[in-house]
């Protein structure tokens, strides 16, 4: 079996844009008509790349892969990781890899009839439990405007918790800082005034009160604050009792990040933007992670995220999986979860419909608080190229 064609998508998500303004898809076909999905996480509309974002996938296909066996694919992703980052990869670069990555194993998968979680060693477990930031919702249950817009009203954000914890998921997450795109503020990471620390503290209160211990809360902040002000902002919120404080300074400086680990009595979760097995060794071994969340469109796909996930297990770090993107990112990283042992609990983009569904062929299986498994070859999902070319920037 050999690798003969790649298509790439990059389309435009309609609104309200939840999980992303673009995604980014690839096709890779073979000449035993297997056909394999991947996507990756990367924001190439940050970089302005949104529209070389097919190019670039095409050249990476024809000086690597092109006629290539993709049953050969830790070889093949090893390859392209010394390839085209001389081994020491970044989350660019880590992003084009994984889509390939997932997109072989997507593959494999099929030419076998199987699952892919059954070729990474078989399941720990057929339900996903799933976490989702907070949204508010239409009177029909379908998402409107996010959390944020009610950041200074911790009642409302509340109200929102309860609703949410009520459909049956288990873990609400929302950032109750102050967040904008890079290019739109000064670069971070920065201090906040008191009326932010003020309404941080007063809206994780409010969700405490209204969902009580049938959810856990998770603090999404994005690596904007200072060390200073996540040990400031932690004792403020411990009482509250959150299962993490996710990126409490930007992800570049681990050490520093272990030591803001070492001065809370929440946990620490951390990896969206961190590539391969590599930078997650420094992470792990710096004390500085609870919860590993690598996204499994930016870290090296499939193959790297199980490698990630052995060592987490060492170090008695559990998997929490990141999504912000499109359907294949959230299908690939609930193969792994079924797979690994340590797992904890997936970010799901609400239910993991709404658009979804409009271009997958099958919708993914969303029950009470749990993303579930079936026996679909692969990694379970199939996009409608029709739909795609619609979208298509």
């Amino acid at each position: 079996m050999k690798l003969t064609k790649v298509t790439a998508y990059a389309i435009r998500t309609p609104p309200p844009n939840f999980g992303g303004y673009y995604w980014y898809f690839v096709r890779l076909e073979t000449d035993a008509g297997h056909i394999g999905w991947g996507e990756t996480a990367v924001l190439f509309s940050l970089y302005g790349m949104e529209r070389g974002f097919e190019q670039l996938v095409e050249g990476v296909f024809n000086r690597y892969l092109q006629g290539q066996n993709p049953m050969n694919r830790d070889m093949l992703t090893k390859l392209m990781y010394a390839g085209l980052s001389s081994q020491h990869s970044d989350y660019f670069i880590g992003g084009v890899i994984s889509a390939f990555d997932v997109a072989m194993w997507d593959i494999c998968g099929k030419a076998l009839g199987a699952p892919v979680c059954d070729l990474l060693g078989g399941r720990y477990r057929e339900r996903i439990r799933t976490y989702t930031y907070l949204y508010e919702l239409d009177a029909g249950g379908s998402l409107a405007t996010s959390a944020a817009n009610w950041s200074n009203n911790p009642a409302r954000v509340g109200e929102m918790a309860a609703r949410i914890v009520d459909e049956g998921f288990t873990g609400v997450k929302l950032d109750p800082l102050h967040y904008a795109l890079p290019g739109t503020q000064p670069i971070g990471p920065w201090e906040i005034t008191m009326a932010e620390y003020d309404r941080a503290e007063r809206t994780i209160e409010a969700i405490r009160n209204a969902v009580g211990n049938r959810a856990d809360i998770l603090i999404g902040t994005h690596g904007q604050i200072t060390p200073s002000v996540s040990r400031r902002l932690a004792k403020r919120l411990e009482k509250y009792d959150p299962l993490w404080l996710e990126e409490p300074c930007p992800p570049e400086n681990v050490e520093e990040m272990g030591r803001i680990a070492a001065s809370t009595s929440i946990p620490i979760a951390t990896g969206e933007r961190l590539a391969w097995v590599h930078d997650f060794q420094r992470l792990f071994a710096a004390g500085a992670c609870h919860f590993a969340q690598p996204d499994l469109g930016s870290c090296g796909g499939i193959t790297a995220a199980k490698q990630i996930a052995a060592l987490a297990e060492a170090h008695y770090v559990l998997m929490a999986p990141h999504v912000w993107g499109g359907p294949v990112i959230t299908a690939a990283a609930m193969q792994l979860d079924a797979a690994v042992p340590n797992f904890l609990i997936q970010e799901s983009i609400y239910k993991s419909g709404g658009f979804f569904d409009e271009i997958v062929k099958e919708p993914l299986k969303w029950d009470a608080g749990d993303l579930t498994l079936d026996d679909r070859p692969g990694i379970g999902v199939e996009l409608d190229e029709v739909k795609l070319e619609q979208y298509r920037v």
